[in-house]
């Protein structure tokens, strides 16, 4: 435990078009740079490439990141000399930032396309169940699934 006690936990501010700390987040996670007017273009004109009524596209966006959240990760733990990987619970808060990344990073990896419209496949395909994210929550599951006998180390 550090001297200075606890670290207060801080709460991205909303977003001005659909007021949720949620796209706020998803937003500062887009930018680059510090551009984080470009982000929100890149942001918005994707959620429009989705669907033209608001309230659906953003049912759409937290379907998509609901979706690729992880329920469950392996961490390492060493003991006498070994590194096991252990599976443990996700908190909330680091499981919606985990899917942000693995969102952002998959259509990132996507090429000869601008950002928006890679974003918004990667939504939509995310939304569906499917695509790079969905793939790589899965693979983050199935690997917790496989080393279910080192749960005990948890402790």
């Amino acid at each position: 435990m550090s001297r200075t006690g606890r670290i207060k936990k801080r709460i991205a501010k909303p977003d001005e078009v659909y007021h949720s700390p949620l796209v706020g987040k998803f937003i500062n996670h887009l930018m680059q740079r510090g551009k984080k007017t470009t982000a929100e273009k890149i942001f918005y004109s994707s959620l429009a490439l989705l669907s033209s009524d608001k309230t659906e596209s953003f049912e759409f966006f937290k379907k998509a990141l609901d979706n690729v959240m992880p329920r469950i990760e392996v961490r390492p733990k060493r003991l006498g000399g070994a590194t096991y990987q252990v599976p443990t619970q996700v908190r909330r808060d680091r499981s919606e930032a985990l899917a942000m990344r693995w969102i952002i990073l998959s259509a990132r990896s996507k090429k000869g396309r601008p950002m928006s419209v890679k974003l918004s496949e990667e939504l939509k395909e995310a939304a569906a169940g499917q695509g790079i994210a969905i793939k790589r929550k899965e693979t983050a599951h199935r690997m917790a699934e496989a080393n279910k006998a080192f749960a005990h180390f948890k402790w």
